[in-house]
């Protein structure tokens, strides 16, 4: 019944009032949360065991979240742009002959009131900080701290927010 459930709302037309509605979809599909969040739609989880979404969170459509064997965990007020990656996954760059590279997995910390732009990719073991924000395109490889802002590839930091979170 929950895949039903979790299908339905990744296939519900995109709408303001059924956005607002879906998030109860992809609840009683499997995903732990706290609070009212908004879902746009088309939401890839690999394992809603290990995905946590915070209060009054914004999640835009075709977002892809890869946590197999770890926590991706979201705080509150968060704003999540259209096709942003969560890979908590990574493999070893060395070929050895007759092996595999092997894998790594890393849980993934978005702390509260952060904004990660569209097509954003946020790589294993990253935390990003209370307040901070992801520019567009930006692949996160190493931790975010509070009140930042970073871009690029990889990312780096940019600026500070100037503001706080309280």
């Amino acid at each position: 019944m929950k895949p039903l459930l979790f299908y339905i709302a990744n296939h519900l037309p995109s709408r303001p009032k059924i956005d607002k509605f879906r998030s109860y979809f992809y609840r009683a599909g499997g995903i732990k949360g706290h609070g009212r969040s908004t879902m746009m739609g088309n939401l890839t989880i690999d394992n809603k065991k290990n995905f946590r979404i915070g209060k009054k969170c914004m999640i835009n459509r075709d977002v892809h979240i890869t946590c197999l064997k770890e926590r991706v965990t979201i705080g509150d007020y968060c704003q999540i742009g259209p096709r942003v990656c969560f890979e908590t996954i990574s493999h070893g760059t060395a070929s050895i002959p007759g092996k595999t590279r092997g894998t790594t997995h890393k849980p993934i910390t978005v702390q509260d009131k952060v904004w990660i732009g569209c097509g954003a990719i946020i790589l294993q073991g990253v935390t990003i900080g209370t307040g901070a924000v992801v520019a567009a395109g930006a692949v996160v490889t190493k931790d975010v701290p509070a009140h930042t802002i970073v871009g690029g590839v990889p990312a780096k930091h940019i600026k500070d927010t100037g503001g706080y979170s309280e």
